[in-house]
């Protein structure tokens, strides 16, 4: 992994051992900083040791401090160059008018976007897409507001002849769930990968045979750990838009990659879609005046 460190940390800091927090506390602090820093600066100032460094670094896939260095200045340097940082960790305050608010908020979800983007295998978009034009149906589990990120899949799906439902309420996923087979697949939508009812209904998937797929920011997750493959999100969290608020642009990013992957595979069918529910939906518009 070369890019998208510094989203993954951000992401996955509250789930790591103090020790390590800490190492990843003082590198979100200062990125540049630690670009610049040896090991033994660094673990000084995160109160730890070198070995503790090493650690960190290899727990995030580096093989070491000096790729995790590399990572981080040239993440830092793209960065810098294109103005990403502007509004990047501000808070939104009661009383700052709207235009500072949404340049704090445009600031954040153009980095969030560039996190996720960066976190983004394309072999596994391009194999879920794959998996979902192969299979006889199409499960999408997710709850509260990534159970609307479902939705909204299931119908870019649907739009284009995939066979296609999403489910959000427990029993209704689960029955689902069951009913499916080898030629299936089912995927789970879930921010921090702990949501028990996502939880559940994949294991049933996958124990009938179903491919599983998890959508998640915490790639240890339970979810996780569940799934056959794993699309990870980022999460910048800001003022009133918190936990899996704030993971809902990363989701649809990826969800949208593997759409356009569906549709990039299935060309012909999918613009013969279009043009048969533009025509069907044609009558229901209001003419211009």
């Amino acid at each position: 992994m070369t890019s998208g460190a510094l989203g993954r940390i951000a992401t996955e800091l509250s789930g790591l051992p103090e020790a390590l927090r800490r190492v990843g506390e003082v590198i979100l602090a200062d990125p540049a900083e630690a670009a610049r820093s040896t090991i033994i600066t660094l673990a000084e100032r995160a109160g730890s040791s070198p070995a503790t460094v090493t650690r960190f670094c290899r727990s995030f896939g580096f093989t070491g401090y000096a790729e995790l260095r590399v990572a981080l200045a040239t993440e830092t340097g793209r960065a810098a160059q294109a103005g990403w940082g502007a509004g990047v960790g501000h808070e939104i305050g009661p009383d700052d008018p709207i235009d500072a608010a949404i340049e704090v908020m445009a600031a954040a979800d153009t980095r969030l976007i560039q996190d996720t983007a960066a976190l983004l295998d394309p072999g596994v978009v391009a194999k879920v897409a794959d998996d979902i034009i192969a299979a006889r149906r199409v499960l999408l589990v997710g709850v509260s507001t990534s159970g609307n990120v479902a939705t909204m899949l299931e119908g870019r799906l649907r739009r284009i002849g995939i066979p296609c439902w999403s489910a959000g309420d427990a029993h209704v996923a689960l029955s689902e769930a069951a009913l499916m087979t080898a030629e299936d697949i089912a995927i789970g939508i879930s921010h921090r990968g702990r949501t028990r009812e996502v939880m559940e209904a994949l294991a049933e998937a996958g124990s009938h045979g179903a491919r599983t797929v998890a959508v998640t920011s915490f790639a240890r997750s339970p979810l996780a750990e569940l799934a056959d493959l794993v699309l990870t999100t980022a999460s910048r969290e800001t003022t009133f838009r918190l936990g899996g608020l704030a993971a809902v642009h990363s989701q649809l990013f990826v969800l949208d990659a593997v759409y356009v992957a569906v549709a990039q595979r299935t060309y012909e069918r999918t613009n013969q879609a279009f043009e048969l529910t533009i025509s069907a939906v044609e009558s229901h518009r209001v003419e211009r005046g």
